[in-house]
C-alpha cells in the first residue's frame, strides 16, 4: 500500500486539532533539552502540559 502524506495547513486545524499540534511541537523541543511533556486533558491550574527535566528537580506548568 502506498500512501503518501502531505504537509497540513494549520490555518485548515480547528481550535482543539491547533492545541494537540502546538503541544507535540513544543515538547519535542523540550526533549532536546532533556524534559519529558505529559499533556493534560484539562487545563490545571492554567497548564496544558507538565514537563519534568532528566535532572529529577526541574518541573514546568506549561
Amino acid at each position: 500500500m502506498n500512501l503518501a502524506y502531505k504537509h497540513i495547513s494549520y490555518a485548515a486545524l480547528n481550535s482543539p486539532q491547533k492545541e494537540t499540534y502546538n503541544f507535540h511541537r513544543i515538547a519535542a523541543r523540550l526533549a532536546d533539552f532533556g524534559f519529558n511533556c505529559i499533556p493534560l486533558n484539562d487545563d490545571w491550574l492554567g497548564a496544558d502540559f507538565l514537563a519534568s527535566h532528566v535532572d529529577g528537580k526541574t518541573f514546568l506548568k506549561v
